[in-house]
């Protein structure tokens, strides 16, 4: 599998994402990134492949284990990232902020992060990008009791889900465990703006 610890990511884009994917490929490669891009290359190009389909094969090889993480553009972000969804072992978000990004990864353990062209600009877009990239489930909510067994379980139960058997068990789940997630403040200690912008792996926010 390519990983993000490696520095490899996946990325794709249909004709309407294509811009914002040539601005943050060329920001990740400029930071050692190995970008793999299987979708649109150009608004020059003359046939290009529809969004769902582009967004099909990106499922395929997180399904498949080719890739840890990739991130995927269209117009909006929706359609592509719906099509990717179809495939099993793929957690995806639409995000339109670093802190959805963040948390998107961090609470969520997302591995296909979506963004659309026509909503975000270059800048957040690199940014976005990097919170996806530099981070992983848990970081930055250590003094959090249980956030990250909780985000956990979850995730593993989306993971492993199946459909048929939720539906034999009445969909419910069967010996269901549940984690206790108080909401708790932030210690004043983590609050600060040097505490946050570390949780972009010290690239800081550029927009």
């Amino acid at each position: 599998m390519k990983t993000v610890a490696d520095k490899q990511v996946l990325v794709a884009a249909d004709f309407a994402g294509v811009v914002l994917k040539d601005a943050v490929v060329a920001h990740l490669e400029s930071n050692g990134w190995t970008v793999t891009d299987i979708g649109v290359k150009s608004l020059d190009d003359p046939n290009p492949e529809m969004f769902h389909r582009i967004g099909l094969k990106v499922g395929a090889k997180i399904a498949e284990r080719e890739f840890e993480r990739a991130i995927i553009f269209c117009g909006t972000g929706m359609g592509i990232h719906i099509a990717a969804s179809k495939c099993p072992h793929v957690h995806a978000a639409v995000v339109e902020s670093v802190p959805a990004a963040l948390r998107a990864i961090t609470g969520n353990n997302v591995n296909v992060l979506s963004m659309g062209g026509h909503w975000i600009a270059p800048n957040l877009g690199k940014d976005i990008a990097d919170a996806f990239l530099y981070n992983n489930l848990g970081d930055g909510y250590e003094w959090w009791p249980n956030f990250y067994e909780f985000h956990k379980l979850a995730y593993d139960e989306l993971d492993n889900f199946d459909y048929e058997e939720f539906k034999k068990n009445g969909f419910e789940f069967p010996n269901a465990i549940d984690i206790p997630l108080a909401d708790v403040k932030k210690p004043d200690e983590f609050k600060s703006a040097k505490a946050d912008l570390s949780l972009l792996g010290n690239k800081g926010c550029g927009c």
